[in-house]
């Protein structure tokens, strides 16, 4: 998967948003964000649910694995999806490489965010005008060639998520 940008939500979820799980994951998100930004430790089972997930992937033999491009300074955001996110989950097993085009050229060129599922099925994400995450559309089979090489190249530019926060991160 390659991640170009990740916005936290412009605003609060509504009070009702504890009904769905959808919702509820974003309300914890956002609080959890909220901590981050008021230097508070970060909270015991921390995105507990997704570590779960990724460790019955990687405990069957599935490698999960990001790319972030990303441009210095990090918004706050990012800072926080990088700091508590890719930290945290590193620890289940999910892999996380950093390409930077701070002082390089984008070798992606304009591609937009998308996940590639077992190198088969390709899906652009949408984002909302403000940045939210608005879905992710699912294409024809016969994408996922051309989504597979931007994979490539994005992996043949980046660095371990480690080592780039080693230098990088706070």
């Amino acid at each position: 998967m390659t991640a170009r940008r990740t916005c936290p939500p412009k605003r609060e979820p509504p009070a009702s948003a504890t009904g769905s799980r959808r919702l509820s994951s974003r309300r914890e998100r956002w609080e959890a964000f909220r901590l981050f930004l008021d230097g508070e430790p970060k909270p015991e089972g921390y995105n507990e649910d997704w570590l779960d997930e990724v460790r019955v992937h990687v405990d069957s033999g599935r490698r999960m694995y990001r790319v972030h491009v990303v441009t210095r300074p990090l918004t706050p955001y990012l800072r926080y999806e990088l700091g508590w996110g890719c930290t945290t989950n590193s620890t289940a097993g999910e892999e996380f490489f950093i390409l930077d085009v701070t002082e390089h050229p984008d070798p992606l060129g304009g591609v937009g965010d998308f996940w590639l599922f077992d190198s088969r099925t390709a899906a652009p994400m949408r984002y909302t005008p403000d940045g939210e995450f608005a879905g992710a559309d699912v294409l024809p089979d016969d994408r996922a060639e051309e989504y597979a090489a931007y994979r490539d190249t994005a992996l043949a530019h980046a660095v371990p998520f480690a080592e780039w926060w080693a230098t990088h991160g706070d």
